[in-house]
This record gives structure tokens, sequence and C-alpha cells, in this order.
């Protein structure tokens, strides 16, 4: 999805469900003007039940007149939820209870932050929610979009590009930026590409 108000304000977000700003609508302009030149026409959308990625969905649906595709919401594409984090500002945060642990929190495969999901607790709602759904669409020959979130996608890129708990601490998904995976049957990638503005 596109710059949140709380990314803005870098504040953990997570299941709070946080508008986009007017810079993450024009993140969503521009990632829709960046697929239209690939030519690739979507049949089928997926996205989280959080406004920031339907929002960012709607965007770019309606900017390529892809608006009466068929769009799926699961909080299974939900951020990964930062139970007691969830609205303190992450700098904040890191001064209270140290850089170290707050850089824990946020980017470990298996710590939990207090009350939250850990990037391994978030791949276990996502990526059973992407092979009987979105890969099983892939498998009947629909191009699906997805309008999900940093650790959601996180979870899903790591799956796809086979990365260990260790080399998914360095992946950073950026807000607005597609990625497109080309898949043959069964989820494996023949074909990646960033869409680096």
């Amino acid at each position: 999805h596109g710059q949140s108000q709380w990314n803005l304000e870098n504040r953990f977000t997570g299941w709070t469900d946080v508008p986009l700003t007017e810079e993450g609508r024009n993140e969503a302009r521009r990632a829709a003007d960046a697929l239209a030149e690939t030519g690739i026409v979507f049949t089928k959308a997926f996205t989280s039940v959080l406004v920031r990625a339907q929002e960012t969905l709607d965007i770019i649906l309606a900017r390529l007149d892809l608006t009466s595709i068929p769009v799926a919401c699961d909080q299974a594409l939900n951020e990964r939820h930062y139970g007691d984090l969830q609205g303190l500002n992450k700098a904040e945060t890191a001064e209270k209870y140290g850089a170290d642990q707050v850089h824990i929190w946020r980017r470990s495969y298996d710590v939990r932050p207090p009350g939250g999901e850990s990037l391994k607790d978030t791949a276990a709602r996502t990526l059973p929610y992407f092979n009987d759904n979105i890969v099983a669409d892939l498998d009947s020959d629909e191009t699906v979009l997805v309008s999900a979130h940093g650790n959601s996608l996180r979870s899903i890129v790591m799956e796809l590009d086979g990365l260990d708990s260790e080399q998914v601490l360095e992946l950073n998904i950026d807000t607005g930026v597609p990625i497109i995976y080309r898949l043959e049957p069964g989820a494996k990638v023949v074909a990646k590409k960033i869409l680096t503005p």
C-alpha cells in the first residue's frame, strides 16, 4: 500500500485502520502508472481488510480501468499485529525500551512484540491463504494483483524467494512500489521485477 498517516508519523500501525496520506495516494497513482507500462491486465485482486491497502487497490484499479474485476478481502493479508506497540512512535519506543530491543521486535523472524505477532506468526496466517487462494487462482490462469502490507508481503516474498529466517531480516518492502512475479504452476518463480520509481 501507499504511505499511511502513521507511516508518516513513524508509528507502529499493525491492525489499526489508518488512512493513506496524500503522498500515499500519489504513490498508488505512480504504482498504477508503472503497472500500466508493463501491459499486464489483471483479472482478480486481493487485499487485506484494512483501509490503507483497500484505498491503494481502489486507486490502482480505477487508474487501470479495472474496477469491474473481482476483489477478495481477507484479514489473513493484514499487516503484522504489533500488539502493545500499536500507535506508539517508533523513536519514542526505542528511547523507552532501547533501540536494540525495538529492532528485534520489528525485524526478527520469531520474536513477538508484547501482545503482538512475530513475522513467523504473520506468515502462519498469510501463507495458507496465499497458497489456498492466490496460488490457486494463478494456477487457474488468473493474473492477480495483491495490495497488502510490509510484513504480510514480507512473509509471501520470503516464501517465493526461498529466503531463510536470517535472510528475511534484510528484506524491506517499500510503500507504493510494485513487485511483479511471473510464476509457473505450484508457485515456482520464473521471473521477478521490482518497479522502482
